[in-house]
């Protein structure tokens, strides 16, 4: 069973995700996610029902994607790849200013949190937004379409060859559910031993040592 603040903490990042894609695509020139009610932090209009049922089901879950036209875009391709890592970003930014209190509280930890169950709620839950928010954003950064590393690395690829790419981007879903659940197919947790692990490990050290 789900520990409540994990599902508070995921509804909280997910949110903010995505309207962060929604401010984003607004600022950009692009009015569509305003007109379909998705430039807000009412939870209820970013969740999506498939997403919410995995976090019940895998304890992983995520949101309604954010739509955008590019015609509204002064710089498609450009304004494209920013609105999509406007996402990622805000949730390198919750865990960076959760991590100054969490780093306090770390190396004092003994002193706040022993015999007081406030603090340590609030040390546990600071705990699972940063996890949460780092694995977000390693996640949504892997350049297989449909997630937002897709569009900010396609910012790297030469134009005539991004167009022929674009003619298999509906194989990438295909991936990275084989990603996702390769630990059942071929026995292999490629997602979580080989991406989210060590990069998530190594954003949880420059969190808290570095200087």
């Amino acid at each position: 069973m789900l520990d409540l603040s994990f599902i508070i903490a995921l509804v909280v990042s997910v949110t903010i995700h995505e309207f962060c894609h929604a401010w984003m695509s607004t600022y950009l020139g692009d009015p569509t996610a305003k007109y379909l009610g998705r430039l807000t932090l009412n939870p209820l209009a970013h969740l999506d029902p498939l997403g919410t049922l995995m976090l019940f089901v895998a304890g992983f879950g995520w949101g309604r994607p954010v739509p955008f036209s590019m015609n509204h875009l002064k710089n498609p391709r450009l304004d494209a790849a920013l609105i999509a890592l406007s996402g990622p970003l805000s949730n390198l930014l919750i865990a960076l200013i959760l991590a100054v209190p969490y780093r306090y509280l770390f190396f004092h930890a003994v002193s706040f949190t022993e015999g007081n169950t406030v603090f340590l709620a609030l040390f546990t839950f600071m705990k699972t937004m940063i996890n949460l928010n780092l694995i977000l954003m390693v996640f949504n950064m892997l350049p297989i379409p449909p997630l937002d590393g897709s569009k900010v690395f396609s910012l790297l690829i030469p134009g005539d060859y991004l167009s022929r790419l674009y003619r298999y981007r509906h194989l990438g879903y295909g991936l990275l559910l084989a990603i996702v659940f390769s630990d059942y197919l071929i026995g292999v947790n490629i997602l979580g031993e080989y991406i989210l692990f060590p990069l998530v490990s190594f954003f949880w050290n420059v969190l808290l040592f570095s200087s």
